[in-house]
């Protein structure tokens, strides 16, 4: 596996490459709703790492790119139409995936997006699924490469952004 599960003891990086990667990415204001310091914030960020749900791409102690997987899913993927209708349990979930801006392109993405899926598969999940902001038209074309299919889309409010489009995507097991 490439990727490692982030410990408490990487909180500072992790929180260092979010703000980096925001900072370097023209636009991701726009297109991703991510703002430094409001999205992702730092006590979601440590929250993940304490569930044991944020998983580092690293080469040489260096964070190239990093991830949530989580083991189930929310109620907002509730309004969603489903391939198959699963118990929140049954779905992993790929939340805040970021690739260091000057890694973008090389497939580290990819790679994530596959480990993501093993780690699934591992865990006896039937389903990974996602959302990401409708403006988000980069990371759309990444998940459909990967064979991710459109679910749906729904309008929810972000407390710490605002009013967003989100578009659901699955990739059945």
């Amino acid at each position: 596996m490439i990727l490692q599960q982030a410990s408490i003891t990487d909180f500072a990086s992790v929180l260092a490459f979010y703000d980096d990667m925001i900072e370097r990415s023209p636009g991701i204001d726009h297109y991703a709703s991510w703002q430094k310091g409001k999205h992702p914030t730092a006590e979601e960020l440590k929250a993940f790492i304490q569930e044991g749900s944020l998983y580092l791409y690293k080469e040489q102690d260096v964070i190239l790119g990093a991830m949530v997987v989580t083991m189930s899913q929310g109620e907002d993927y509730h309004a969603i139409e489903w391939s198959q209708k699963l118990a929140e349990n049954e779905v992993a979930v790929i939340h805040l995936l970021a690739v260091n801006p000057d890694k973008q392109g090389a497939g580290i993405g990819s790679k994530m997006i596959l480990e993501a899926i093993q780690l699934a598969n591992i865990n006896g999940k039937k389903a990974v699924r996602l959302e990401a902001t409708a403006s988000n038209t980069p990371v759309h074309k990444l998940y459909k490469r990967m064979g991710f299919e459109y679910r749906g889309k729904q309008c929810l409010f972000v407390e710490n952004t605002r009013w967003l489009d989100f578009v659901y995507s699955e990739y059945p097991l």
